[in-house]
């Protein structure tokens, strides 16, 4: 080293340790450098040579936003492979797809937001295309599986750095910043956080990002979850992302903290190293950070744990490292092995739901008929990349059966749309122009997704453009052009044939018909204004409408069953659109198929029996398949979609993609959506106690699989299961083995079966294998609310092993010996009032803005809850409760005995969180083990009981 050589600062020492290495640079960073690293655009900071830094980059089924990529199945699509090492691969590829797009655009983030771990509890989840599965070990195996994907294999840097989403107990869009999912402990344990716990022990986890709802009255963004259990799984720092918007949210919709001071101080406490909000421009959460330290409601070591977190991941991610990060010359980007995988990940994704009469595969040689209005889509969602190569199921089957054997009808209604003038609507020619380019951050340019203004507007002549009209079910419209473009408002207001598909975060291209008069508004949706005929042009703007006669030119019925009639199979391709009727920031409201597909798929059936159904959708559906003899689901399929789907119908691939959630007979059958409570609610296959359309797991084959020499030893520390599965049929295939468990006599409400674990397995005809399951004893354990941890109770447990949750093959029982359970001391301990075993009419509600959890009656109404089990000695003398709110009253009761004690509070608390103390005597009270029974009544807030005795 020369004189004039400065030493190289212990930050960029590669012979040092992360840690010291990230308190180091952080030592040298100003109070103003540090700051500004807490928005998701962390600025450079030059002197230093270090470089700006963005979190998050969307990749959940491929990198999106950032022009074109390699397009993968959604993600409920990756979760109903069952495959594991499918969906690592496939993380590797999106991961080395990053790094080859970082290295053209550095706006490219390697900080991805992927994977979604929500569970699917509620099939009508607008974000239900996100998640894997209803069932929590299901999600966490496969989630595991894509993280280890984008994570790498190197020991010590990653390729990128995994967030997941979104915590927690999010699973609806309706309202999502302002609702609070009231969620009890065994259903917090049990469910919402297991998904995310098995995947962050796993060790391939950069972090979380909260959701936008509340848990039990308290913004997910201040969750005491994340100190008290996230923080705990590991030992690695993790890196917890807002949600967009979501910190301005606690002020501006959520009214939970007066002034963003506080709620950014509370939240950075909390344990949120990085806000996204407002976009680029991080000067409002600077200068929110700097005003709660000098009110004294942050300080400066609380910021510096939030940046070392964040340069954690910044190191780990080869920042620092360029000659020894293994992963900085990554160019692997749309090659041939990631079109051959996009493609082998939608073949697997494929479900046979029903197959009578064997009509799949179709026979060689065969006329099929490919109707619907799916059949020549390859939809995107919100969170795809660009297209390179895409595959409609109508190209999959003209390339396996030849465009001579495959005849084709949309089904779309084609209609005219005539003013009160006597005129119609014209689409008048577009000029040449090229395609609209990736706008900033690689989104979609407006132009393209909010109409063009290159193209001219609509405008009213005699004659007037024939028009397809498409209804995707609530009334929810599409008007297309004859060339194919769908009528789209751009921010001028003027209407145009400009946009290729419906889509953007505000979908343009809606509207609805609305009965007005003798005929009908066009209302926009996207705006909200109907649509008006002006002299300048047609316009989606405020003032006098234009009452439209729809004249129908042709029903999409007649066209269908005119080419079905002909073949010898029909093949209906239904489902939804991934930007209409169920997406992000909406819900779905029924799980019935639109009216209009309803119609064709009739129409389709009634000209032809031989009729298969092949639903491509984000969501289930109920649908009747009596007269069905055949009906396959997948989701949408990324860019080989259609070929996949076309080889399964032909017979080159045996399909064996198994349901990730339940699939309801009726909309009666599910829940009210804000109920979280899947033990009360007997929600998703867990507790559900009907019968399902199709059951989770379920999942049929072309050939056929017996199970046999089911075996099972208890260990000291765990169940040791082993079963065979053969092939009995005629093809090689894949058969998803599942082996299930269930307490046979439990003291609480358990699982009515509960998956342990799964294989998928490929064997050729005559091929047998034996499958071995090490299952630790904790896979059979519950929260127990009277002790608050987790117990393995003693008894008998059946194993089951079989093709799906209903569809079982073999069961042996095996006794555990387990933690025997008491009575609940509440003597000595009190009684913690959300430590329920039963409710009626009770939510859950922050007991402070911290921390710990509160009951309420719903809407100020009388609520009840039971307490099984409780000790009361030899009797009480004297109950106490805790209470805030406003007037009501409590009383304590023993289960089929006395009331043994009435409180009231009769002046409102100072607030919420301003509890007092209510005690009142007991005379005669009986002793020993008994139920309490708990009742509410008014607008109280009731956080804990005493027994004194």
């Amino acid at each position: 080293m020369t004189a004039s050589t400065p030493p190289t600062p212990p930050f960029r020492d590669p012979g040092l340790p992360f840690a010291e290495r990230v308190d180091d640079l952080l030592s040298r960073l100003t109070p103003d450098e540090r700051i500004g690293f807490l928005h998701q655009f962390g600025p450079a900071v030059e002197r230093l040579g270090v470089a700006a830094f963005r979190t998050g980059q969307e990749a959940l089924h491929g990198v999106a936003w950032m022009g074109p990529a390699t397009v993968f199945p959604q993600a409920v699509g990756l979760g109903a492979t069952w495959n594991e090492d499918l969906v690592r691969r496939v993380g590797e590829a999106v991961s080395r797809e990053a790094r080859a797009m970082r290295a053209r655009d550095g706006r490219v983030g390697l900080n991805v937001w992927s994977p979604t771990v929500n569970l699917l509890r509620h099939p009508l989840w607008g974000r239900n295309e996100e998640g894997y599965s209803e069932d929590p070990r299901l999600t966490s195996a496969i989630a595991t599986a894509y993280t280890r994907g984008l994570r790498g294999d190197h020991p010590v840097y990653w390729r990128t750095a995994p967030v997941l989403k979104h915590w927690l107990a999010h699973n609806n869009e309706t309202r999502r910043d302002t609702t609070s999912s009231s969620v009890r402990p065994r259903v917090l344990h049990e469910y919402d956080l297991r998904a995310f716990r098995d995947t962050v022990e796993a060790g391939a986890v950069a972090g979380v990002m909260p959701a936008y709802n509340l848990v039990n009255g308290r913004p997910n963004h201040v969750s005491p979850y994340l100190r008290e259990q996230l923080r705990t799984w590991t030992g690695e720092e993790l890196l917890v992302c807002s949600d967009a918007g979501a910190p301005s949210n606690l002020v501006d919709s959520e009214h939970y903290f007066a002034t963003h001071e506080e709620a950014t101080a509370a939240a950075l406490r909390a344990g949120v190293d990085s806000f996204t909000d407002h976009g680029t421009d991080s000067s409002r959460i600077v200068a929110r950070i700097k005003g709660a330290l000098e009110q004294g409601l942050l300080t400066e070591e609380e910021v510096d744990t939030a940046v070392r977190r964040q340069l954690s991941v910044r190191f780990r991610l080869g920042e620092f490292d360029p000659g020894r990060d293994p992963y900085a010359g990554e160019r692997a980007f749309d090659t041939p092995e990631h079109r051959a995988l996009a493609q082998e990940a939608a073949e697997q994704a494929v479900v046979l739901l029903k197959n009578d009469g064997r009509l799949l595969p179709l026979a060689p040689g065969s006329r099929v008929a490919v109707v619907g209005l799916l059949a020549d889509e390859c939809k995107l969602d919100w969170y795809s990349g660009s297209l390179i190569h895409r595959s409609t199921p109508l190209e999959g089957l003209y390339d396996r059966f030849g465009a001579d054997r495959v005849d084709f009808a949309e089904g779309v209604d084609r209609v005219l749309l005539r003013t009160s003038a006597g005129a119609f609507l014209h689409v008048p020619p577009a000029p040449d122009a090229p395609e609209p380019a990736r706008g900033e951050e690689g989104a979609l340019d407006p132009a393209l997704l909010a109409g063009r203004t290159d193209r001219p507007p609509l405008t009213a002549t005699p004659d007037g453009t024939e028009l397809a009209l498409v209804d995707w079910g609530d009334g929810v419209l599409t008007l297309r052009a004859p060339d194919g473009r769908y009528l789209s408002v751009a921010d001028d207001g003027y209407v145009r044939a400009a946009a290729d598909q419906p889509g953007g975060w505000i979908v343009q291209e809606t509207f609805r018909l609305e009965p007005y008069g003798d005929g009908h508004l066009l209302r926009h949706l996207g705006t909200g204004h109907p649509v008006r005929v002006t002299a300048d042009g047609v316009r989606a703007a405020e003032g006098e409408p234009e009452v439209f006669e729809l004249v129908v030119t042709e029903r999409g019925e007649g066209a269908v069953a005119r080419v079905a009639v002909a073949a010898d199979a029909v093949v209906v391709v239904a489902g939804n659109d991934p930007h209409i009727n169920g997406r992000e920031t909406e819900d779905r409201t029924t799980l019935r198929l639109p009216a209009q597909q309803e119609r064709l798929l009739r129409a389709a059936l009634a000209a032809n029996p031989r009729t298969v159904l092949a639903l491509v959708s984000a969501y289930p559906y109920a649908v009747d398949p009596a007269d069905l003899p055949a009906v396959l689901w997948t989701a949408h399929g990324g860019q080989a979609a259609g070929t996949a789907l076309a080889r399964v119908l032909a017979g080159d691939v045996s399909p064996a993609g198994r349901l990730p959630q339940t699939w309801y007979a009726d909309d009666a059958d599910l829940p009210e959506l804000l109920d979280y409570d899947v033990i009360g609610g007997r929600q998703t296959y867990l507790y559900f106690e009907g019968a399902p359309l199709f059951p989770f797991g379920h999942g049929l084959s072309y050939s056929s699989f017996s199970y046999g020499e089911l075996s099972a030893e208890v260990t000291d520390s765990e169940v040791q299961v082993a079963f065979s599965v053969t092939n009995t049929g005629a093809v090689t295939a894949d058969e998803v083995a599942q082996l299930y468990g269930r307490a046979v006599d439990p003291s609480v409400p358990r699982p009515r079966r509960e998956l342990l674990g799964h294989r998928r397995v490929t064997l050729t005809p005559g091929e047998s294998t034996r499958l071995f399951f090490d299952l630790p004893l904790s896979a059979f354990a519950f929260w127990d609310v009277a002790v608050g941890r987790w117990r393995v109770e003693p008894g008998a447990y059946e194993l089951l092993a079989g093709a799906s949750g209903e569809d079982v093959r073999l069961s042996t029982t095996v006794v555990l010996e387990g933690e025997p359970g008491g009575p609940r001391p509440v003597v000595e301990h009190g009684l913690e009032a959300v430590d329920f075993d039963e409710q009626s009419g009770i939510e859950i509600v922050d007991r402070t803005k911290e921390s710990g959890d509160a009951v309420t009656p719903l809407d100020g109404k009388d609520g009840e809850l039971l307490y099984r089990h409780c000790d009361l000695g030899t009797g009480v003398r004297e109950v106490s409760v805790e209470v805030s709110g406003g007037t009501g009253a409590v009383e304590v009761a023993v289960d089929g005995g006395p009331v043994l004690a009435s409180l009231s509070l009769e002046t409102p608390t100072a607030g919420p969180y301003a509890y007092v103390t209510l005690t009142a005597p007991v005379t005669g009270s009986p002793g020993g083990a008994r139920d309490v029974r708990l009742w509410v009544r008014g607008a109280l807030r009731v956080a804990r009981m005493s027994f004194e005795d």
